[in-house]
């Protein structure tokens, strides 16, 4: 059985998810597309910030408000493995792969919030 300091410290190296994803609207296929050295704590920024109405993009806070939650989907698009040899900039790395992902879906101008 492990200890509480075992616990913690296990818990301390941890990394969470890294990558892209997306916030998609089920109805009109519109799509958000984000990245985030912590994936799961963005996703869960932009949800509360569409729940209170004060999202940054209005065009997706207008939906959502149209809408609702429930015809929105939220999904891992390409996830960015954790490089502990090296200490790389993530934040960089994710933004090229973020380019490389919104180029690789080929989604016209009208198709991303």
């Amino acid at each position: 059985m492990n200890t509480k300091k075992e616990l913690k410290e296990t818990y301390k190296q941890m990394k969470p998810p890294m990558g892209v994803f997306q916030i998609k609207n089920r109805l009109n296929n519109k799509i958000l597309v984000d990245s985030s050295t912590n994936m799961e704590s963005k996703w869960n920024r932009h949800k509360t910030e569409l729940r209170f109405g004060n999202h940054r993009n209005k065009q997706l806070q207008e939906d959502w408000n149209n809408i609702g939650e429930a015809n929105f989907e939220y999904k891992v698009i390409s996830e960015l493995k954790v490089n502990d040899g090296s200490n790389p900039n993530y934040p960089k790395e994710l933004k090229v792969l973020k380019g490389m992902v919104v180029e690789e879906l080929n989604l016209d101008q009208e198709m991303l919030y």
